[in-house]
């Protein structure tokens, strides 16, 4: 209910709702995959120093070029800085040399050779990555999404940042949400079983 309101208020142009959450995520895993910028809202609200799969801004990871297109449509930030990633965590070893549990993104990976090119927006200069890894039991949404990417596109990962626009505190209610989602330049905005658009779905 409360979803539905904001988006009323919103005056949001194009919206659909889904019965099943992994129809949700099986559209949101096409869209990432076609390179769309994706705000994403599941949950309960989230705070501390990091996006950690609740409150999030996602794209996909593969192309290096995409760290800028982030940065120059909605991020604004300094270039030097790097964007971090969020993963599967059963395939932390195939990507990173250091296998210890990331779970709230505080460490910085290092990426192994040949998967610096699939994780070419969110691998820095000196070939490390902050990671956060999840799983069912931390985040049984964003796991789901990264399921279905995964299957699309063999990549159990993707560029993760936190929801806001710069200098703003990361949205916490779907009121948020939407207000943030007006005013940067995000391609589709997934809140619950809501897929909201700026243009016709």
């Amino acid at each position: 209910e409360e979803i539905e309101k904001a988006i009323d208020s919103a005056g949001v142009i194009a919206y659909q709702r889904y019965e099943h959450f992994e129809d949700v995520c099986e559209i949101a895993a096409n869209l990432l995959s076609q390179n769309a910028i994706v705000g994403w809202f599941q949950g309960r609200s989230e705070f501390g120093p990091r996006a950690l799969g609740s409150r999030s801004i996602l794209m996909n990871p593969s192309d290096k070029k995409h760290k800028d297109i982030i940065n120059s449509r909605i991020k604004h930030r300094e270039e030097w800085r790097p964007f971090a990633g969020i993963m599967l965590e059963e395939y932390q070893s195939e990507y990173f040399v250091e296998d210890y549990s990331s779970e709230y993104m505080l460490y910085s990976l290092t990426v192994k050779p040949h998967q610096r090119k699939k994780l070419g927006a969110i691998t820095h200069k000196d070939y490390t990555c902050r990671i956060q890894t999840v799983n069912e039991k931390l985040n049984d949404k964003v796991t789901t999404l990264l399921r279905k990417y995964n299957d699309m596109t063999d990549c159990p990962v993707l560029l993760n940042t936190s929801f806001n626009d710069n200098g703003q505190p990361i949205v916490e209610t779907p009121k948020d949400a939407l207000e943030t989602f007006k005013s940067i330049d995000l391609d589709y905005l997934i809140i619950g079983n809501y897929i909201i658009s700026k243009e016709n779905i």
